[in-house]
């Protein structure tokens, strides 16, 4: 070999080791952090409690909107890299292809020790989940040996797991590649025993899936965060200051309001009953739904929603009070929207429909959505002076009348005699449309996700 070609050839080796690398593989690159108008590339995964796409094919999620904030507060751009699970959004990390991975990542011990640990965001346990009807559910650690566990591959749960294989005798489990959302469907329809998932996606999931069981808590005190490329450690700092800040923490609690905060007590009866009627009521209805977005704008997933809150979708229903059909409508609403006859279901989804629309269209076009929609939904609930009243009322105690997390607080006031004295329709049980908004977004979420699945699979 001539002396040349030997300088090469040991530069090269030399640079390998430097790297990380083997002799024959490219070098890792590394991305620089960002500067102002440029991209923040970001590796995630698909799923309800990271980044999805929702009903108009805009991105969200919880770390997308975590993610979009933070880049927004430094002027860049965000490029998402979608990846099949947590392992190949590891990787992507490690290889350098990304700056960031917000994809609902426990910060652990091990994790710390290959990447630069970002801020943390949502606190979690790592939960066993099985289906209810199993016997006997595995209340304790020792008693999960012999039963079948199987936990997405290269997770926090399959570490959880090695440990305890290591501490006790009998513990066995397996990793499989699926993400934690398939294996509780795959737990629910008993094709396995039983999985581990992280409490937010246990709560997401299990409105879908009613038979899931939460047999023991195995961590405390767990946490999700981002994490970056070792090295990374200007940009994690950024991070870390914009998360700890005042626009963080709103961002933060924005973020817990819009995906979590709603979802109530898990209510087994009412969620498998829901699902039930999903199969058996909600086909013979849909169309009318779809139609009357079209008339409205409304979507049809929310006056689905609508409609089984106030009905269980019964174009027969009757209340004591008067009201009827499957919207529910009074005697002067219905000859307000020229709705003739309440028990046909067809009228009734339209003028429900249009008169929903006309809460959310008299409200002022500065309330942001989903807030507006929220606000809505009240004021078709306890009237549309009454919520004026709340609104008001949040004036006066500093609160936004435009923040469905401020009008929370505020409308159940309106039951409360230090103030509805003070407003101009006095007493409302202003506790009842909180929890009526609740509902409804709990029933949207199942109804959305079922109708989806059934139209992809035609």
């Amino acid at each position: 070999m001539s002396r040349s070609r030997l300088f090469t050839a040991t530069l090269l080796l030399s640079l390998a080791l430097l790297l990380g690398c083997e002799p024959g593989e490219p070098p890792v690159t590394r991305l620089d952090p960002p500067e102002p108008g440029e991209t923040l590339k970001v590796a995630t995964r698909n799923a309800a409690t990271t980044y999805y796409l929702d009903r108009h094919e805009t991105p969200a999620g919880p770390e997308h909107d975590l993610v979009q904030r933070f880049a927004e507060a430094h002027g860049w751009e965000v490029e998402w890299s979608l990846q099949g699970s947590t392992a190949e959004v590891l990787e992507a990390l490690e290889s350098g292809e990304v700056h960031l991975a917000a994809a609902g990542l426990t910060h652990l011990p091990s994790r710390d020790a290959r990447f630069r640990r970002g801020p943390g965001h949502t606190d979690i346990v790592e939960q066993l989940v099985c289906h209810r009807d199993m016997r006997p559910l595995p209340r304790r650690v020792e008693e999960l040996a012999g039963v079948e566990i199987r936990v997405t591959a290269d997770s926090s749960y399959a570490e959880k797991l090695a440990s305890l294989v290591n501490r006790h005798t009998g513990i066995a489990f397996e990793e499989d590649p699926r993400t934690t959302e398939m294996l509780l469907a795959e737990v629910a329809e008993r094709r396995i025993e039983c999985t581990l998932a992280d409490s937010n996606i246990v709560r997401v999931v299990r409105r879908h899936f009613p038979h899931l069981e939460v047999a023991m808590n195995l961590t405390s005190g767990d946490r999700l965060g981002w994490y970056l490329p070792a090295g990374h450690q200007a940009l994690a700092e950024m991070a870390g200051q914009w998360m700890g800040s005042a626009e963080g923490q709103q961002s933060v609690a924005a973020m817990e309001e819009r995906y979590y905060a709603y979802i109530g007590e898990f209510d087994f009866v009412d969620l498998r009953a829901l699902n039930r009627r999903i199969d058996e009521r909600l086909p013979s209805f849909f169309e009318l739904f779809l139609a009357a977005e079209e008339t409205t704008g409304m979507p049809a997933d929310l006056l689905a929603a609508l409609a089984y809150q106030e009905s269980h979708w019964d174009p027969q229903a009757v209340s004591p009070t008067g009201v009827r059909g499957i919207m529910m409508l009074t005697q002067n609403t219905a000859q307000s929207l020229g709705v003739a006859n309440r028990l046909d279901p067809a009228a009734a989804i339209d003028g429900g429909a249009r008169y929903l629309a006309d809460r959310h269209q008299r409200l002022p076009e500065t309330i942001p959505e989903p807030d507006r929609t929220y606000l809505a939904l009240a004021s078709y609930n306890i009237g549309r002076g009454h919520l004026l009243d709340a609104r008001e009322l949040a004036r006066e105690l500093g609160r936004n009348p435009n923040s469905w997390e401020d009008m929370k607080q505020v409308l159940p006031l309106k039951a409360d005699k230090r103030y509805y004295p003070q407003t101009r329709y006095g007493y409302a049980r202003g506790y009842e449309p909180v929890h009526y908004v609740q509902r409804i977004r709990n029933y949207q979420d199942v109804i959305g996700a079922a109708v989806a699945t059934s139209t992809d699979d035609e």
